[in-house]
């Protein structure tokens, strides 16, 4: 039924069209005439008035039937733009040509042929109604939309003025959908200002936001510096977060060389905008050489890397995927959107625990993957601090036993996902973290198996991570909880993480720690304050509160033990870690022996951990 309303609605518009383009062909014949005549109608030729009456029921059709193959009965007027007008005046000189010719033919027995001026002033005439037939529907449309839709307006400040602004402007302008006006541009261009895109005025630079936003009365910033760096992304956006307007932007450069620049491709402005560094690089070339064709198993695939280790590696074509994680729910996810993302991916996934030793050896020895992406983890500082034997288990005896069925099955690399908070330790997650990595490095030495370990830090956005409290938070009205007004922390993307992930893969020789060059730490109480102020929010209306460290948590992070060094690889943003030096033996005894006790389920753990990690130090909180 509503299609059928649809069509019967478009038939009337062409009908309405075609009817207006009768009078107006009837119209410019007899204007032109009397524009001859300079509008006196009595001066006219009679003979001339039967030869246009009469030759009115050839140019009519004739000229109908052009506009229509001209498309200028299909063409959706309320978005008209410069192809309709390339269109309407291609329409009108062929009308114009057709028209002359066939008067000339018709009357060319006649001792008074009509005035030749006429003919060109009938295209002229004929173009100008067209026009406005076509284009005062267009505003009327507009102003009707304005009118009903004035109370509601969101004016928006475009920050560039150039190709992305252009178009952006251009596609805001021309929205229906959008109840938006566009009352300025910011560019630090000064040869700009002063200047009109579209009949906005580029009004400043980015020192004059501020005052631009106070003045033009802006609700809404959009960031169109598709081609700027992090940089200078991060200082504008400064500028911008505390105007109280929402934030938008255009993400990257590849709308532009795509032509992409359109509004579903604008997004909200968030914390990764902020974090002032450009994103890590990564060699394509290598990942895809080192992961096509190859058995790929990632443990902890449903996780927040894990999960983005799989979509990475599903678009590299890996012979086989195996997804492994103990928790059916995100799993479950993963696996649905791989299928729809890639259905030729031969994707398995299996519902195991990395600390079942059975379960393990039999997915080693039916699948027989050749690299091991070794995600699972108890990940939270907190609750891994109030049951620390869990975290022994499911981190420790998880990644030892693993390692051991890679070694036994012959894996030709496996790779474990560490963290910052593995150096000097002063809770039990880091502490155990910096066990995994130590039972990497020996086993490294003692199989043919290439093993490595990459460490980072926080990830922005990741399950149990501090921004989506700091949102839900935000979203309740406040207040917004952060342990300790100096507490820092280094942060990087999810995608960021899995690059590093990956290339350290393709880098890999065995027993390197991969390092990320995350640049300078964030204060949390900063992040708090701008994911304030990137909600639309003042600072003042949304508190925060401080409720002290909890057990086992840092003031800062560190990302490598002063022992460890340093070494540069390829990418200038990851370096390694050299192996440090410790008695394998003792390790492994110690090893076997934490394994038989924490079955046991004993209260001093810890100390037990100390022990093996000489720099955990429980008690600090540094």
């Amino acid at each position: 039924m509503n299609r059928r309303r649809i069509d019967k609605k478009l038939l009337v518009r062409r009908a309405f069209l075609v009817l207006y383009d009768v009078l107006a062909v009837i119209c410019s014949t007899y204007g032109a005439l009397l524009m001859r005549y300079d509008f006196k109608y009595e001066t006219v030729d009679p003979v001339f008035h039967e030869n246009a009456t009469r030759m009115l029921y050839i140019t009519v059709p004739v000229t109908v039937v052009l506009f229509l193959l001209c498309r200028l009965y299909s063409s959706l007027w309320e978005y008209a733009g410069a192809t309709e007008i390339i269109n309407i005046t291609a329409a009108v000189i062929l009308a114009t040509m057709a028209n002359m010719i066939l008067t000339l033919a018709v009357n060319h027995k006649t001792e008074v042929p009509m005035p030749r001026s006429t003919y060109i002033t009938f295209g002229f005439l004929l173009m100008l109604f067209t026009c406005i037939g076509r284009y005062f529907y267009r505003a009327l449309r507009s102003f009707r939309r304005r009118s009903d839709k004035e109370i509601q307006i969101r004016r928006v400040l475009i920050i560039g003025a150039g190709n992305a602004g252009n178009a952006l402007i251009k596609e805001l302008k021309g929205s229906s959908h959008l109840n938006t006006k566009v009352v300025g541009v910011i560019d630090d261009d000064s040869k700009k200002i002063g200047s009109y895109i579209h009949g906005v005025k580029v009004v400043g630079n980015r020192n004059y936001i501020p005052e631009a936003v106070e003045k033009l009365r802006a609700d809404e910033i959009i960031v169109a510096m598709p081609t700027a760096s992090a940089q200078d992304i991060k200082a504008v956006l400064d500028i911008c977060k505390e105007t109280g307007c929402e934030l938008k932007r255009i993400p990257g450069i590849y709308q532009l060389v795509n032509g992409e620049v359109t509004l579903e491709k604008i997004r909200d402005v968030d914390v990764n905008d902020l974090l002032g560094r450009d994103p890590i690089r990564i060699d394509i070339d290598s990942i895809i050489g080192y992961v096509k064709d190859k058995v790929i198993m990632v443990t902890g695939g449903g996780g927040s890397i894990g999960s983005e280790l799989c979509r990475q590696i599903a678009k590299h074509q890996p012979k086989q995927l195996l997804i492994v994680d103990i928790y059916e729910n995100t799993t479950y996810d993963i696996q649905n959107e791989l299928k729809r993302t890639y259905p030729d991916l031969d994707l398995v996934t299996l519902i195991a625990s990395v600390r079942n030793t059975a379960r393990m050896d039999k997915i080693f020895e039916t699948y027989h993957p050749e690299i091991v992406y070794h995600a699972a983890a108890h990940k939270h500082v907190p609750l891994m601090e109030d049951s620390p034997n869990e975290a022994v288990k499911n981190n420790v005896l998880g990644t030892w036993k693993i390692v051991q069925a890679a070694d036994r099955w012959g894996v030709k690399r496996f790779v474990m996902i560490s963290t910052d908070k593995a150096v000097n330790p002063t809770n039990i997650m880091g502490a155990t973290k910096r066990i995994c990595e130590m039972i990497i490095q020996t086993y490294n030495k003692r199989s043919k198996t290439e093993f490595v370990a990459v460490r980072f830090g926080n990830v922005l956005g990741s399950n149990g991570s501090v921004i989506p409290l700091f949102k839900k938070q935000i979203a309740e009205g406040g207040p917004v909880t952060v342990t300790h007004p100096d507490i820092i922390r280094y942060f990087m993307t999810i995608p960021e993480a899995v690059s590093l992930v990956l290339e350290a893969g393709a880098y890999a020789k065995g027993g390197e720690i991969f390092v990320l060059n995350m640049g300078e730490p964030v204060k949390i109480v900063d992040l708090a304050k701008n994911l304030i102020l990137l909600s639309g929010h003042k600072l003042d209306e949304i508190p925060i509160v401080f409720t002290g460290l909890r057990p086992g948590e840092k003031l800062y992070e560190e990302l490598l033990m002063e022992e460890e060094g340093l070494k540069q690889t390829a990418n200038d943003m990851i370096k390694v870690g050299k192996p440090i030096e410790m008695d394998e033996e003792r390790f492994l005894g110690q090893l076997e022996a934490l394994a038989e006790y924490v079955v046991e389920e004993p209260d001093d753990i810890r100390d037990h951990v100390q022990k093996i990690v000489t720099t955990y130090h429980p008690k600090e909180n540094r």
